[in-house]
C-alpha cells in the first residue's frame, strides 16, 4: 500500500526558511535522504518524490498553493494513487507544542488552517499528524507574523535538529507503526 507524506507550507523563496515551513522542510528532508528529487504532478498543484521505507512506497508531497488552500492538492494526490487516510502523515508546525518538541497523534481537531484545508478536501479527519512545536510567540508579537518570518541564524541549528528528528517520526510510522511511534518521539524535547 502506498503512503502519502504532506509537508504542510507555503510555496516560494519568502516562505522557505519560515517556522510555517518546517513541514516542507521534513519531506525536503526525506527526499534527500533518499536521493530523490520532487518533480511537478502532471494536472495537480503538487510536486512529489517517491521514495522507499521499510519496504514501502512512499509519496513525499509539496503543495503549489498556499497552505491554508493546499488541502484539495493532497486529496487528489492520495486519491490518484489510492493512498486511504490512515496511510496520510500530515507534517506541520504547531504554536501549541513547546518550540523543539515533537506529537504523532491520529485524528483529531486542529485549529490549524491547512490541516482543516486538508480534512475538508480528504472529508476524512483520521489521518496522521506529525506536529512539529514551533512554540508561541513572545510579548505580545502577532502569531500569523510570528510564524512567516525568517528563522534567524541563532535558531537554524535547532531547526536543522527539529526536521531531522520529525523525518525520523515519519520513517518511524512507516515501519513501525503508531504506537511505536507515539512511545519513541511524544516526549520532551531534549535539553539543548
Amino acid at each position: 500500500m502506498t503512503w502519502l507524506v504532506a509537508g504542510l507550507g507555503n510555496p516560494g523563496d519568502r516562505y522557505a526558511n519560515t517556522r510555517h515551513n518546517v513541514g516542507r522542510m521534513v519531506v525536503a528532508e526525506l527526499a534527500q535522504r533518499s536521493r530523490e528529487r520532487f518533480r511537478k504532478v502532471r494536472f495537480l498543484p503538487v510536486e512529489a518524490a517517491e521514495v522507499r521505507e521499510a519496504g514501502e512506497r512512499v509519496l513525499l508531497a509539496s503543495s503549489t498553493r498556499f497552505m491554508n488552500e493546499s488541502g484539495p492538492s493532497y486529496a487528489s494526490l492520495a486519491n490518484k494513487h489510492d493512498v486511504e487516510p490512515d496511510h496520510l502523515i500530515a507534517v506541520y508546525d504547531e504554536l501549541d507544542i513547546a518550540a523543539g518538541e515533537l506529537r504523532v497523534k491520529l485524528g483529531g481537531g486542529s485549529s490549524h488552517n491547512g490541516v482543516k484545508s486538508l480534512q475538508q478536501a480528504l472529508r476524512a479527519r483520521e489521518f496522521l499528524h506529525v506536529r512539529i512545536g514551533i512554540g508561541r510567540p513572545p510579548g505580545r508579537q502577532d502569531p500569523a507574523d510570528y510564524v512567516l518570518q525568517p528563522i534567524g541564524k541563532k535558531l537554524e541549528a535547532d531547526v536543522a535538529i527539529w526536521v531531522d528528528r520529525a523525518a525520523d517520526s515519519v520513517a518511524s510510522l512507516v515501519a513501525d507503526g503508531l504506537a511505536a511511534t507515539q512511545d519513541r518521539f511524544n516526549r520532551q524535547a531534549p535539553p539543548g
